[in-house]
């Protein structure tokens, strides 16, 4: 019998809840996304990967109770698996960098003391799940550190108050060049990481437009692209529209009409950045397997308060050759990832192949066109070699009067004596 439902989602704490009642099908159905899968002995598997709905809104809080693992398509016993989440920290690590516009239009406004809040409401929430660190911008043509990325816990926290005493150097409004900036510092800080598993998030707050025109728009936006980062934007005031807003948040916007809703904008995005996070999970499972090639299905299960069931899975492949008993689910997995996720990071690998393969073929087209002038020297070099191979083919057309020379010195050389006698009549 089918029945349909509703399907309907809210919010707690944060995070993406599936709350509505579901259809047989699951019209909200679960999109688990591989990011790295390793194989370690004894007979380790670990999976990290993203949860989300269909709709692409992060699904966190899942406990390891609530995947099913199949190897080639036949459940594996909780009992043998020891299924386990581990802490993301031992493999993973996500920094978010905020960079704050401190321009002469927020400092002499009246808005201090409001983005003084926003940032602090908005460091808590964050901090608690990854690093974060907090850069302000003028009209210079560099950033003004406030709090770097460090390994203090809490550091975010303790230095937002140094905003409150920020005075720019230059009041103009340095918007293209400090966004590059700061995915730049973004990047270089994550290569300092120790963890495989690199994931990185850029929140821009500005009142304005870029003015002081160090760094094309243009440029900017394709750093935006270019880089494997979630970027949002918060935007105060009406000199701020929303088409040029979502040009910086690719991954989402936030707009604060007066000082009043600079809190609620950053905390709405706040709550975005902390769900994605949390929609991340290690999943570490002992196999059963002791040799050969197998293929492994994570299925996750989410239940409403009504029993109502939506499901998605993922699939991947290892090798469980040399597998032997006594493993520890609870081991740190080791991945050979160095940056990014599965769907943003491979973006500049790609493009280093694209460049790296252009490079070659301007290399193969400089050696095809080497070559023309190359042989265009030999053949003049060559005229000298060439009259040699004429003088053997006239001898070749006129081989009737070629032998009588031929048998001469023959003759000489073995019958010396007749051959005078010839000479002499």
């Amino acid at each position: 019998m089918n029945r349909a439902f509703s399907c309907l989602t809210h919010l707690v704490g944060g995070v993406l809840v599936l709350a509505g009642l579901l259809t047989s099908t699951g019209c909200a159905g679960l999109q688990l996304t591989s990011i790295k899968m390793t194989q370690q002995k004894p007979s380790n598997v670990a999976v990290y990967f993203k949860v989300q709905t269909q709709g692409g809104d992060p699904v966190g809080g899942l406990s390891a109770d609530q995947f099913r693992i199949y190897e080639d398509n036949q459940l594996v016993s909780q009992y043998e698996s020891k299924q386990t989440i581990l802490n993301p920290e031992v493999a993973a690590v996500h920094y978010t960098l905020l960079l704050v516009d401190m321009s002469g239009s927020v400092t002499e406004s009246g808005n201090v003391e409001s983005v003084v809040q926003a940032v602090g409401t908005f460091t808590e929430r964050v901090e608690k799940q990854q690093k974060v660190a907090i850069y302000a911008f003028d009209g210079s043509a560099d950033l003004h550190p406030i709090v770097p990325f460090t390994d203090q816990a809490g550091s975010a926290k303790a230095g937002v108050q140094q905003l409150a005493t920020f005075k720019p150097k230059d009041p103009s409004t340095n918007l293209n060049g400090a966004v590059v900036k700061a995915l730049d510092e973004l990047d270089n800080a994550l290569g300092k990481a120790n963890q495989p598993l690199k994931f990185g998030t850029l929140v821009v707050f500005t009142d304005g437009t870029d003015r002081a025109n160090r760094v094309p728009a243009a440029t900017m936006q394709q750093h935006i692209r270019e880089k494997p980062f979630d970027v949002y934007a918060i935007g105060l005031g009406a000199e701020m529209k929303e088409p040029q807003l979502q040009d910086i948040g690719k991954s989402g916007t936030a707009m604060a009409a007066d000082k009043t809703a600079i809190v609620k904008a950053f905390d709405d995005v706040g709550a975005r950045v902390e769900g994605r996070t949390r929609s991340y999970y290690l999943l570490s499972y002992c196999s059963p397997s002791r040799a050969g090639k197998h293929e492994v299905r994570i299925e996750a299960i989410f239940r409403d308060a009504q029993k109502n069931e939506s499901t998605g899975s993922l699939k991947s492949d290892f090798d469980a050759t040399g597998f032997l008993p006594g493993c520890d689910p609870s081991t740190p997995p080791t991945f050979d990832v160095t940056k990014g996720d599965a769907l943003a990071p491979t973006a500049p690998e790609e493009k280093k192949k694209e460049e790296k393969e252009k490079k070659e073929e301007k290399k193969e087209e400089k050696k095809e066109a080497k070559p023309p002038p190359k042989p265009a020297s030999p053949p003049a070099a060559s005229p000298p070699a060439l009259p040699p191979p004429p003088k053997p083919a006239p001898p070749a057309a006129s081989q009737p009067s070629v032998p009588p020379p031929a048998p001469k010195p023959a003759p000489p050389a073995p019958t010396a004596p007749p051959a005078q006698p010839d000479f002499n009549p």
